[in-house]
């Protein structure tokens, strides 16, 4: 059995005392099977090698000037950062080996991990316009206006599309940007259709070339198929617009002729179907485009997408349709056909938008970068040509 021994000190003078505590319960101390000193009641620990006085002295908590990164690699989950200078703290989620999550624990919300979400918006180009010499003869169907895509708050996408999912990117990852080009008119009669845009794998389809052909003809031409479809023209008989994309833009309208002049449909736009053209002894006006699609990506409201509106021929004419709308670049909307008052379909258009602490800052193709924007801080990357964003 153990003993038990008390040891005065040698040079001591001072009577050491050990009191009972006023119980009627027995009480019974054990003592640990190591060598060491007992704490004081007011010591502060620092002569018990075991115990730390800091936050950084602790193995599962770091105390550091800057924050940490998706590298920082801890141990383990659940690994404490403190950054003494912003006073940002973060908890370690998932300590995968160059893909830590760190969840920001404070006021904050710009946590730390490989991933994040980027809203868009990407237009495609849209398609040409139909005839603009000086030969009266002609007549054309609108041409379509670009596909939109669309995944900001709770805007439509183009062709009654709801909006969609968020884009994930990974940080240091590099995602390239594809901008569409208007579709052209080569002054005889040909046009083109309006070039995709994309964003990654979102791809946005370019719409529908306008369908040309004369007075004299004896066919109707159907409009062209695209993100939104060309206007539909002809001289007999039923002309059916084409086809739009689904999610992205609608059809063409559709030219019904048995008597009077020819005439072109407008071409569908993002938010609605073109005018269709019914022929008549009184000539009427073409079918105009349809509608486009209004967006506040930018921190502004601006419509994007509208249809061209379709020309009529007549004897004497000089001016095609003026009906159409001013068509600046960027804007996907389709090409209003005409003679001497064409207006050519415009350029697409890709728009990201992302919290300003995600923002890498890596760019190519030049966009037009604005920071700060809405009440919550967000970045937005506008591409009116193509290049990359790096995560």
């Amino acid at each position: 059995m153990s003993k038990v021994k008390i040891q005065g000190h040698a040079s001591g003078t001072g009577i050491f005392t050990v009191t009972a505590p006023n119980t009627s319960t027995d009480r019974t101390i054990t003592l640990p099977d190591a060598t060491g000193t007992l704490l004081n009641s007011d010591g502060d620990g620092s002569s018990l090698s075991g115990i730390t006085s800091t936050l950084a002295g602790l193995t599962d908590v770091t105390v550091s000037a800057s924050d940490p990164t998706v590298s920082t690699n801890p141990s383990a989950t659940g690994h404490l950062w403190v950054n003494k200078t912003s006073g940002e703290t973060y908890i370690c989620s998932d300590a995968t080996a160059g893909a830590n999550v760190w969840k920001n624990m404070g006021d904050g919300s710009d946590n730390i991990e490989t991933t994040y979400s980027i809203e868009y918006l990407v237009i495609a180009g849209g398609g040409g316009q139909g005839q603009y010499s000086a030969n009266s003869s002609y007549y054309s169907g609108g041409g379509g206006a670009g596909g939109l895509r669309n995944s900001y708050s709770s805007e439509a996408s183009g062709g009654g599309g709801s909006s969609e999912t968020a884009f994930t990117a990974t940080k240091a990852t590099a995602y390239t940007i594809t901008v569409g080009a208007a579709g052209t008119n080569n002054n005889a009669g040909t046009s083109t259709s309006g070039s995709d845009s994309s964003l990654h794998t979102t791809t946005s389809v370019g719409g529908g070339k306008a369908q040309t052909t004369t007075g004299t003809g004896t066919g109707g031409f159907a409009g062209g198929c695209g993100g939104g479809g060309t206007g539909g023209s002809g001289s007999t008989g039923t002309s059916p617009g084409g086809a739009g994309t689904a999610n992205q833009g609608y059809a063409g309208g559709t030219v019904t002729f048995s008597v009077g002049t020819p005439g072109g449909a407008g071409g569908g736009g993002a938010g609605g179907v073109g005018a269709s053209f019914t022929a008549a002894s009184s000539q009427p006006a073409s079918g105009v485009g349809g509608v486009g699609v209004a967006s506040a990506i930018t921190g502004s409201s601006i419509t994007y997408c509208v249809g061209g509106t379709g020309y009529r021929a007549w004897a004497g004419a000089t001016s095609g349709n003026t009906s159409g709308y001013s068509n600046d670049a960027n804007l996907g909307h389709g090409g209003t056909a005409g003679n001497a008052n064409t207006i050519s379909g415009s350029s697409g258009i890709v728009v990201l938008r992302m919290l300003d602490a995600n923002y890498s800052g890596t760019t190519t193709g030049s966009p037009t970068v604005t920071t700060n924007v809405g009440s919550s801080g967000y970045t937005v990357v506008k591409f009116t040509g193509s290049g990359t964003y790096t995560g």
